[in-house]
This record gives structure tokens, sequence and C-alpha cells, in this order.
């Protein structure tokens, strides 16, 4: 049973074994929403419809290179976490709505906190990527 976000340590005080297992990191909330928001077009159709909802086709014009298939892929899974609400209206052709749920918000303060350190910490990053491969790129 995992703790509650009240009971859970921070980050850096968490207890953890000397050898983690494999099964408890694969099973791991935290390693799940990293994996969540790791996929490629995530933070960005999150950023977007945090602003506001977006017809299917309209968000797909806000998001240069993405393929339907993969905007597809990424709302159904972001929709089966929770995340997003897909609104289907009876229309002629069908006409589909996207938003945040109340449960992705909450995800809104937590990124922002992560975006504005991947901002302020940009540079030493580049620096630290150059010192070590001579190359800033990724």
């Amino acid at each position: 049973m995992f703790p509650t976000p009240a009971q859970a340590p921070s980050f850096a005080a968490a207890e953890l074994p000397a050898t983690v297992p494999s099964a408890d990191y694969q099973t791991c909330p935290v390693t799940d929403i990293v994996r969540i928001l790791g996929d490629k077009w995530t933070l960005l159709v999150i950023a977007l419809l945090a602003r506001r909802p977006y017809h299917y086709n309209e968000l797909h014009r806000s998001i240069e290179d993405i393929s339907r298939r993969m905007l597809t892929r990424t709302l159904r899974s972001l929709e089966a976490d929770g995340l997003v609400d897909r609104t289907a209206y009876p229309t002629v052709p069908p006409t589909v709505r996207y938003s945040l749920t109340l449960l992705g918000e909450t995800l809104l303060d937590p990124l922002s906190a992560i975006a504005g350190w991947a901002v302020d910490h940009a540079g030493d990053i580049a620096a630290a990527r150059l010192a070590h491969t001579g190359t800033t790129a990724r």
C-alpha cells in the first residue's frame, strides 16, 4: 500500500532498500507518472489543455509535427489515466472536445515547479554537458 500525499516523504528523504526490487520500482506511482510525462508529446498537450479546452483538429493544428495517430494515442493515454476528458458532440461530422480533468489540473502546480527549475538551470545543464561531452546537444 502506498502512502497518502500527506504521509509521503520528500523525494530526497524517501527510504530505499540497499537493492531496489524491480517489481517495486515498476509499480511505484512516481515511476508511473514520470513514465507518462516522459512521452514525447504529453507535456505539450497538457500545457495547451491547461489554457483552455480544444477541439481535436484545433489541437492538432496547434502542435507542429505531431501526426494524427500520435495525437490520438497521447490523448487516449491521458484520458485512460484520468488526466484528460473527452467530450463527443453528436454533430455531422462528429465534434470532439478535450480538456483537463480536475485530476489533470492538480498536476499543473508540480509541472510548473519543474518547468521553473528547468528554465532556471538550463544554462547550468548546458555548461555541464559541454564540459562532459564537448557539446550542449542531447
